[in-house]
């Protein structure tokens, strides 16, 4: 029995170092797992296009697709405009939409191995206050999330963790950052939690210029491309217990 086809799909947008990421982190999937065949398509600005994709497969003959939202939370991408393009797929294909990749300890990892790369050490984390740099959004479930994420990490040794947000939703990166200082942070750093560059994470680094510390988006971060394949592994199991495989 064939495994599924992993369609992962993303936003698309007119950054070209959106799009690049994009196909940096499914290269790294590939990688893990060599015999999975893995695609991928753009909800806009960029090519192929989701629609292009499944139909593409179906004319192949593919039957059984996993499509896999490259999404941090739960909004309206993954509640709306990914089921409605689903929805227009050629009707021979059995598509799984899997769930979004937060929240997960693996990208509090990612988090991590970013801060690090930026400068940080380990011995840093208690005299350090973090702001988890969000890309924003105006669910309510979304932002709860966000807020969930931080209090997490910040029971893992930094001195605080807040939450921030590039747009939709306050605060502000710069007035996350100004809490730290006066809440007497010795450092302060900002770990973007975005998948790829573009509008939104320039925000989110024109608002750290106030930071001691800056880390980069989380691209194809190996934790990031492992929560990838625990969200498809998840996802095609039901599929092949209905299938009888």
């Amino acid at each position: 029995m064939r495994r599924p086809v992993l369609l992962v799909v993303a936003h698309g947008s007119r950054d070209p170092r959106h799009a690049a990421t994009v196909h940096e982190l499914v290269r790294r999937v590939r990688a893990l797992r060599p015999r999975l065949r893995v695609e991928t398509g753009f909800l806009d600005f960029n090519v192929p296009s989701v629609n292009g994709v499944l139909e593409s497969l179906d004319a192949e003959g593919v039957r059984d697709v996993v499509a896999l939202p490259l999404l941090l939370t739960r909004a309206f991408h993954a509640k709306a405009d990914i089921p409605a393009v689903l929805a227009e797929a050629p009707p021979r294909l059995r598509i799984r939409q899997a769930e979004v990749l937060g929240p997960s300890p693996l990208l509090l990892a990612a988090l991590e191995r970013r801060l690090y790369e930026a400068g940080l050490t380990p011995a840093d984390k208690s005299s350090t206050g973090v702001v988890l740099a969000s890309a924003g959004s105006s669910d309510p479930e979304a932002i709860a999330v966000i807020a969930d994420v931080a209090r997490e990490w910040r029971h893992t040794g930094w001195c605080a963790v807040r939450p921030a947000f590039a747009s939709a939703s306050l605060p502000r990166t710069e007035q996350a950052v100004r809490e730290l200082r006066e809440l007497g942070c010795a450092r302060v750093a900002v770990a973007p939690y975005v998948l790829a560059p573009g509008r939104l994470p320039d925000r989110i680094a024109r608002g750290a210029a106030g930071a001691d510390v800056l880390a980069d988006v989380l691209g194809p971060a190996p934790e990031v491309a492992q929560v990838l394949l625990e969200r498809y592994d998840a996802a095609r199991t039901p599929v092949l217990t209905a299938l009888g495989a």
